[in-house]
């Protein structure tokens, strides 16, 4: 293609900025409808498995603590005001006298009053933990 500026014919194929430009444009499209894609797609997950958790019955069932593990997060904000939070998350496994496992999320306090080695009865709907009753 052909253009004539001030009497001086240029040249553009098609190849410089505006090529860029719009390849650019498509690219960040496509990773932002990405992203949302992944964020719409977890939250309707975690409201799936919130559901299926409050259909679930509620079970009290022997158990022996097989081990415990933390999950430490942190995450950084630049900008302005440099911000920083961390967060941590506790979990607990469970052996049931069938020998099965499951792994659950527990809050803090619970995590710091069970020992690797308890045996006692959990109590638990779906995968959410509700208590954890120690045996002496």
């Amino acid at each position: 293609m052909m253009h004539i500026i001030s009497g001086e014919a240029v040249y553009n194929m098609g190849f410089g900025f505006d090529f860029g430009f719009g390849l650019f444009q498509i690219l960040f499209f496509l990773m932002f409808f990405l992203v949302f894609g992944m964020f719409i797609v977890t939250f309707i997950k975690g409201i799936g498995q919130w559901n299926k958790n409050n259909h679930s019955p509620k079970l009290t069932v022997p158990v022996t603590v097989v081990a415990k593990r933390t999950n430490f997060s942190r995450h950084t904000h630049a900008g302005e005001h440099h911000h920083s939070t961390t967060s941590t998350s506790y979990y607990v496994t469970f052996q049931v006298e069938s020998g099965d496992r499951m792994e659950l999320h527990v809050n803090g306090s619970q995590y710091g009053l069970i020992v690797e080695g308890d045996r006692g009865m959990l109590t638990f709907q779906g995968t959410r933990f509700l208590d954890f009753k120690r045996q002496f």
